[in-house]
């Protein structure tokens, strides 16, 4: 039986209260003079509402009382008057009600999209190392799950919290002042002691929804990497494996839904119980005081209208409350991302990066992905502008380490890169990768068009340079020959392509952004040899003028390189052209005999560099 994958590490996260006070600056926007007013007119039409809903048992108390007087003291125009008001206050309150939530609308989905794209936009700022660990299938579960949280909490929290209350203290005042104090106690106590029962359950019941959501994150986060590697599955026969392990997560999350019913019963039994003897009190007290002669039949009618009236927006509150636990915990989780610190981030200061050559300077670097285990050691070389430089070396050296310390993945632990004399570390992210092109081993494209894949590389382009571009990467006959033509979709990852064409269209991208330095990183492997000759030749003329840094296994490929690095376990051991090197006898003089003796890759083409 395989061994569980080990979970990523948690993180602490903002609390609820934090949460909220992130959620703040997106609700009541500074740069924003309209949102803000509409927050003020719809709480202003929410007090509106309310005031309606309240006045409506009073003229319902007044009208009975008319009709049930005695015939002398009847008088038939005050009724109608007061059914007509009745009426009116109805109509008014749902009114009020529909405008306020008209007028907010916008400032809830306003939020909500801000709010996903400040999440959306730190995911992408956080560094290389975070995405590794982390999996995909829970952070995109934590980004839908938080942005639906904060509907929830905006519509129940300002439009069903704060409203219930402030009834309840009206409803409470106007008893008190009709009547006496023991109906407003009474009303009272029952409203605390359900409200203080709802809150204590619910507190408890919250362990086990955040346990249903992490099953649920964890299942959720199981298929996706299981449908992601459907080939991998198939091609170890290992459907059945994958359903237990997502069966597994699937159980514990039914477990977790099993208890947070039963919790559920309990809350809502304990609350039905609540109302039920407040009723029975204050519905006693007013059949007495009408005994008594104290209160009419319309004092008996708003009594019970008030506390009916009660009844529902409490037995919803009950619901809203779980709803504003459920979204709470569902919005900390996403806010918790946010709380991630970047790993990389622009220096203070930082400014656009100035390619004037494109020189590149590595200066005594060093850098480990865990500091127990150093990948390169003190490394050292320059790729002079225009020049071509290639960095081979067998498997685990820290040749792929290399470019993404040149891209600003990671920081080196010590030294320094300079890109024609500027710290990488002093200048922005968005401008350092905007000069520099790679071609990789292992392309991966969006789960789009042909035409949107290679448009990536320069989203402005217009549609006859990415068919130029095309051309060059020698893919736009086999894109023509297509049936939809550019428009092709390619699947998720690019699947529905070969690892050629593939590739084709990621050196195509490349081509299209035009950078002043290049960096190709196994780049024709894929290709077959024709076809690889093709594009080597293609690529010698991309590159030509242009700072190249290439990095390569098979040795053919690079050996009209102006310098060729060799690098083992770390550590520059050899250098110098290819000549030079074979001349030397050393290490790379025995892995092109290798090489050579195995057959593998193609015959070099005489003057043409081959990056890959």
């Amino acid at each position: 039986m395989l061994a569980p994958a080990p979970e990523s590490p948690t993180m602490p996260g903002p609390g609820e209260g934090g949460a909220l006070r992130m959620l703040l600056p997106y609700l009541w926007p500074r740069d924003s003079v309209e949102m803000r007013a509409r927050v003020a007119v719809a709480f202003l039409f929410l007090i509106a509402s309310k005031a309606a809903t309240v006045v409506i048992p009073l003229y319902f108390k007044h009208a009975i009382d008319a009709l049930t007087a005695t015939p002398e003291r009847a008088v038939v125009a005050v009724p109608v008057g007061l059914i007509l008001a009745y009426g009116a206050a109805r109509v008014l309150s749902l009114a009020f009600g529909e405008l306020r939530d008209a007028i907010f609308s916008k400032v809830g989905q306003r939020t909500i999209r801000r709010v996903a794209l400040s999440v959306f936009r730190h995911l992408h700022a956080l560094s290389l190392r975070f995405h590794l660990e982390r999996q995909t299938g829970g952070l995109s579960r934590s980004l839908e799950r938080g942005t639906s949280a904060i509907e929830t909490l905006l519509r129940f929290s300002l439009f069903s919290i704060a409203p219930t209350l402030v009834e309840i203290a009206l409803v409470t005042v106007i008893l008190w002042r009709m009547f006496d104090g023991w109906f407003a106690l009474a009303t009272f106590v029952t409203v605390t002691a359900y409200i203080l029962y709802t809150f204590t359950v619910s507190e408890w019941r919250t362990k086990f929804r955040r346990q249903m959501n992490e099953e649920d994150r964890r299942a959720n986060t199981k298929a996706i990497d299981s449908l992601l590697n459907y080939e991998t599955v198939k091609y170890f026969g290992n459907e059945e494996h994958e359903a237990r392990r997502y069966d597994q997560a699937l159980s514990g999350y039914e477990a977790a839904a099993v208890k947070s019913q039963r919790t559920l019963s309990l809350l809502n039994v304990g609350q039905a119980a609540i109302i039920a003897v407040g009723l029975t009190v204050v519905m006693a007290m007013a059949a007495q005081g009408i005994v008594r002669g104290s209160m009419t039949i319309g004092d008996f009618v708003l009594v019970n209208t008030y506390l009916l009236q009660l009844y529902q927006p409490l037995n919803f509150f009950g619901f809203v409350y779980r709803e504003m636990k459920q979204a709470l915990a569902d919005m900390e989780q996403m806010f918790k991302l946010l709380s991630v610190e970047r790993e990389i981030a622009d220096s203070p200061g930082a400014k656009p990066l100035v390619v004037t050559g494109g020189e590149i300077v590595f200066e005594d670097v060093s850098f480990g992905y865990d500091p127990r285990r150093p990948i390169l050691k003190g490394v050292g070389f320059t790729v002079p502008a225009g020049k071509t430089v290639a960095i081979v070396g067998p498997s685990g050296a820290g040749k792929s380490t290399i470019s993404r310390l040149l891209f600003r993945f990671y920081d080196t632990s010590a030294g320094r890169i300079l890109i024609d004399r500027q710290d990488i570390r002093d200048v922005t992210q968005t401008s350092l990768r905007a000069g520099i092109g790679i071609v990789p081993q292992d392309t991966v494209l969006f789960n789009d068009t042909i035409f949107y894949n290679i448009a990536y590389g320069r989203t402005s382009a217009s549609p006859a340079e990415v068919e130029e571009a095309a051309r060059l990467a020698h893919i736009h006959d086999f894109v023509m020959a297509l049936p939809d033509g550019y428009q092709t979709t390619v699947g998720e990852r690019g699947l529905k392509l070969s690892g050629g064409e593939k590739q084709r269209v990621a050196i195509a991208r490349t081509i299209l952004k035009n950078p002043a330095i290049l960096m190709f990183d196994e780049a024709t492997s894929a290709l077959d040899t024709h076809t690889e000759r093709e594009i080597q030749a293609n690529l010698r003329e991309v590159s030509r003028g242009r700072t190249t840094l290439v990095i390569a296994h098979r040795l053919s490929t690079v050996v009209d390189a102006d310098e060729i690095i060799v690098l083992e376990q770390g550590r520059i051991i050899e250098r110098g052209r290819h000549a030079d090197l074979l001349a030397l006898g050393g290490a790379y003089a025995a892995l092109w005999a290798r090489q050579q003796d195995s057959s593998q890759g193609p015959e070099p083409v005489p003057g043409v560099l081959a990056p890959t």
